[in-house]
C-alpha cells in the first residue's frame, strides 16, 4: 500500500519529544538470606569475643544410698573471637549532573546512594557466608572477619583432602563431589547428635535443583492446578527436623551450609552510614560503610556439606 502523497511523517520530524520511561528496569540479585535470617548485636572493639560451654556427658548410673558425694571438677567456658571488617561503597555525582533532570529518579545522588546500599549489603552477605580467614590486619593489611564456612568443624562432609580447622581459619576445599540426600543426612544426623537443630539450608542455584530432585520428592503427593508442575522443594522433612531450602547467590555453589539462625548474629562495629567526602571540584562524593564481623554462637549448632560439583 502507497504512502499518502506529502504526509508529513516520523522519518522527517524534528521536534517530537522523546519517549523515555520513568521506570528503571534492575535485576541484578538483591537477596541476602543468611543476613536476613541471623541475629544482629552491637559490639565495641574491633576484635570481639564470645563464650561457649558444653553439658557434661549425659549418665544413666543411680548413686548408692547414703552416698559420699564426689565433687565434680567445674568445667570453664571457652572463649572465642572473630573481627570486624570495614565494607564500604561510593557514589560521586557532578554538580550540573545533580542540577538535571533525569527521568526516573528524584535525584541522581539519592538513587547512586540506593545502588550503592544494596551493592554493600550483597557484599556483606558475601563476607558472611563464605570462607573468608580471620584476619586482624594491619596498617598495610584490611581486617577480614573469618566467614561462615571458617568456623565449622563439628557437623561437616568433605570431598578427599578436604579439611578445616575451625577458629576463624579458612578450611582446604577438597575433591568435588555431587550432593546427595545421604549426604545431607549424615550431617544432620551430626547436628542432632551434638544438640544441633539447624532450621535453614542455604546453597546455590545448582545443588538448589539437586536437593528438588531428592528421591522423596519423586513419591510425594499434593493437590496442585492442572497447569501446574510442581517441581521444587522448598521444605525438607528430615528425621531431625524440618529445614527450609534457600538459593543464594552469594554464598559458595560448591557448600550447603545448614544454619540455626538463633546461633549466628552480624556484630556492628558501625552499622550502615553515609558519610559526606570532602568536595574537591564540582562534583558531590558520598560514601556508605559499614564495620561489622560474624558472631558465631556455637559452630557445633550448624553444620556444612562441602566440596559439592556446581554443574
Amino acid at each position: 500500500m502507497a504512502k499518502v502523497t506529502n504526509a508529513f511523517d516520523t522519518y522527517s520530524a524534528t521536534s517530537d519529544r522523546e519517549q523515555l520511561s520513568d521506570v528503571i528496569y534492575n535485576i541484578s540479585p538483591q537477596a541476602t538470606p543468611f543476613m536476613s535470617a541471623i541475629g544482629k548485636n552491637s559490639i565495641k572493639n574491633v576484635v570481639f569475643d564470645w563464650q561457649t560451654e558444653t553439658l557434661p556427658t549425659a549418665s544413666g548410673a543411680g548413686q548408692l544410698e547414703g552416698f559420699e558425694l564426689s565433687r565434680a571438677a567445674a568445667t570453664a567456658t571457652s572463649r572465642v573471637s572473630n573481627v570486624a571488617q570495614i565494607s564500604s561503597r561510593d557514589a560521586t555525582v557532578t554538580g550540573s549532573q545533580q542540577a538535571s533532570d533525569p527521568a526516573g529518579k528524584k535525584s541522581e545522588m539519592a538513587h547512586q546512594l540506593a545502588i550503592m546500599a544494596k551493592a554493600l549489603k550483597r557484599d556483606m552477605e558475601t563476607a558472611l557466608c563464605q570462607k573468608g580467614a580471620k584476619t586482624t590486619g594491619n596498617a598495610t593489611t584490611a581486617r577480614v572477619t573469618g566467614g561462615f564456612e571458617s568456623w565449622i568443624t563439628s557437623n561437616v562432609s568433605r570431598g578427599t583432602n578436604g579439611a578445616g580447622a575451625g577458629g576463624g581459619a579458612a578450611p582446604t576445599d577438597g575433591t568435588q563431589r555431587a550432593l546427595t540426600e545421604a549426604l545431607l543426612k549424615t550431617v544432620l544426623q551430626s547436628c542432632f547428635s551434638n544438640g544441633g537443630e539447624p532450621s535453614m539450608a542455604i546453597c546455590g542455584p545448582v545443588n538448589k535443583q539437586v536437593i528438588s530432585g531428592f528421591t522423596g520428592r519423586s513419591s510425594a503427593r499434593q493437590m496442585v492446578d492442572a497447569n501446574t508442575v510442581e517441581a521444587s522443594v522448598s521444605i525438607y522433612a528430615s528425621d531431625f527436623g524440618e529445614l527450609k531450602i534457600v538459593p543464594s547467590n552469594f554464598s559458595r555453589e560448591r557448600s550447603l551450609l545448614l544454619v540455626d539462625p538463633e546461633y549466628a548474629k552480624v556484630s556492628y562495629l558501625r552499622d550502615f552510614k553515609t558519610v559526606d567526602i570532602s568536595t574537591v571540584g564540582d562534583a558531590e562524593t558520598k560514601m556508605i560503610l559499614a564495620e561489622y564481623g560474624l558472631e558465631m554462637s556455637n559452630e557445633a549448632a550448624h553444620g556444612i556439606v562441602a566440596d559439592l560439583t556446581t554443574s
